[in-house]
């Protein structure tokens, strides 16, 4: 840390992004398909009662349990442990000082899916955690919304 939040956040940036680079490039020697980084997209509409054990309402939510979107223009913008793209840098930074200087985020949307969840709101919030280490998030749990009710 140098002390300006700026520089930090920058360099914060630079080491998630590279990780995301170095994480595509061993994927790529592996041989692996080049979709398989890619951060899932979950269809909302086909989940029916994947999330309805799930209690609704604020809570805290393990990060590792955080497996994919209900938006697919964000599966662009983070891979599937949630580095970002450079597309994403001034958000990403903008959320990452705000954590840095204290300020209280509001609780990202998740939507239960059995034992996991998929985030509608607060993809760059999840991303910024898991860069600084952090193990828990708060999250509004709200469960599918069935298809019949669209």
């Amino acid at each position: 840390m140098t002390g300006s939040g700026p520089v930090d956040a920058e360099r914060a940036f630079t080491r998630a992004s590279r990780s995301r680079r170095r994480a595509a490039l061993a994927r790529w020697l592996r041989r692996e398909r080049g979709s398989h980084g890619q951060l899932p997209v979950s269809d909302e509409r086909r989940l029916g009662d994947a999330g309805a054990q799930a209690r609704p309402g604020i809570r805290e939510i393990p990060i590792e349990a955080i497996r994919s979107t209900l938006e697919p223009s964000r599966a662009s913008q983070f891979d599937c442990a949630f580095r970002p793209a450079a597309s994403a840098r001034r958000r990403w930074q903008q959320v990452w000082l705000a954590e840095h200087r204290g300020a209280v985020l509001p609780p990202i949307a998740v939507v239960a899916i059995g034992d996991s969840y998929a985030v509608r709101d607060g993809h760059h919030r999840v991303s910024v955690a898991r860069a600084r280490g952090a193990l828990t998030i708060d999250a509004t749990v709200d469960r599918a919304t069935p298809a019949a009710a669209r």
